[in-house]
């Protein structure tokens, strides 16, 4: 079979493997490189982002961006069912809820890895072994530098301290016991087939939640049925699966719906206002927990990306997800900002993004 594409990433990242699991889930033929130090700056120069993974495709062009990336191949047809519900309502709910998963669990999945000095240690060593290679460097002294350029990066930068630790782990620890619910009733998070809340939530689960020592032997022992989804979620390949891509979410959700309303809208608001104010950093109490965060502008995006996918519903299928939405306290939220501009992607190009075209100048 001709191959169709590269993917550049590393096999413990966290985005790398859900677009890995959505190739393979769609039976794309390509093949995996491992990202080096110089690879991320060759993905940076073809794409203008500094971020795993990449997809390389055999006509010369360059994909960034997970969601993005999956997007465009349900577009092409990649599937015979696609992993986007037909249903333009219950699309919608699906894309919200694959968004959380990839955006409010990133923090927590950070957290394990590198506050945990088990985990911090193994997976320095595994990112200074592998993707630096090519720096020249004792092994020793290269994850050392990992370790320490994470800790800053990831967790001091973040806002992740000791007084919000435990609102970040009840992040995950509340999501495995809803996951663990709805997996006690079927194979994936809405139906016989993996849709697009299921590779959301895989980023997180998988690479990082999943493999890491801390993390993962807490859902070995609170949630051995979502330890067993990743098993399926890996092994899932669309043309064996029956039935077609689920064209509802189910009630059993709600209370990842309520999360959303609760948590991640009011994030994305704060984060939005506090970048449309020219802030580098805000205040944010979430659920009782008071953080002091830093703006991030992609973020910006992705709110005004939700809200632009709602005001392309139909009335009536807007009708539906405002008062799905409305009833578990999550539609105002999603309004607090309206229409940010980020400047991010300002043609729309994604996931075909160019070094001259990431931000508007």
């Amino acid at each position: 079979m001709t191959e169709h594409a590269i993917l550049h990433g590393l096999d413990l990242s966290y985005f790398t493997g859900k677009v890995q699991a959505y190739l393979r889930y769609a039976e794309v033929p390509h093949r995996f490189e491992e990202m080096s130090v110089a690879g991320m700056a060759r993905a940076k120069a073809m794409t203008g982002l500094a971020q795993m993974p990449a997809v390389e495709l055999s006509d010369g062009r360059w994909m960034t961006d997970s969601t993005a990336i999956i997007a465009w191949y349900d577009g092409e047809g990649a599937t015979r069912e696609p992993v986007t519900p037909r249903d333009p309502g219950t699309a919608f709910l699906a894309a919200l809820i694959e968004d959380y998963a990839d955006e409010w669990l990133w923090r927590p999945a950070l957290h394990y890895r590198w506050s945990y000095p088990m985990d911090a240690q193994h997976m320095g060593r595994r990112i200074a072994a592998e993707m630096m290679r090519d720096i020249r460097l004792p092994l020793p002294v290269r994850q050392a530098m990992i370790i320490a350029r994470q800790r800053r990066k990831y967790l001091r930068e973040d806002g992740v301290t000791p007084d919000v630790i435990p609102h970040i782990e009840s992040i995950y620890l509340r999501n495995l016991e809803w996951l663990e619910a709805v997996f006690a009733k079927r194979p994936f998070l809405l139906g016989a087939r993996p849709t697009l809340p299921d590779f959301g939530y895989f980023a997180s689960m998988f690479r990082h939640f999943g493999l890491d020592p801390t993390p993962s032997r807490i859902m070995r022992e609170r949630a051995p049925k979502t330890f067993e989804w990743l098993g399926r979620m890996w092994a899932a390949r669309a043309s064996t699966l029956p039935g077609a891509c689920p064209d509802e979410v189910p009630a059993d959700l709600d209370p990842i719906l309520t999360d959303i309303g609760e948590a991640y809208l009011p994030y994305l608001a704060a984060n939005a206002q506090a970048y449309l104010d020219g802030k580098t950093t805000f205040a944010l109490t979430v659920q009782g927990a008071r953080y002091r965060l830093p703006v991030h502008r992609y973020r910006v995006w992705a709110l005004a990306q939700l809200q632009h996918k709602v005001a392309k519903l139909s009335h009536e299928a807007r009708s539906h997800v405002e008062a799905r939405l409305e009833g578990l306290s999550a539609w105002s939220p999603l309004w607090t900002v309206p229409h940010p501009d980020s400047g991010f992607d300002p043609k729309g190009l994604l996931p075909f993004l160019t070094p001259d075209h990431v931000f508007a100048r």
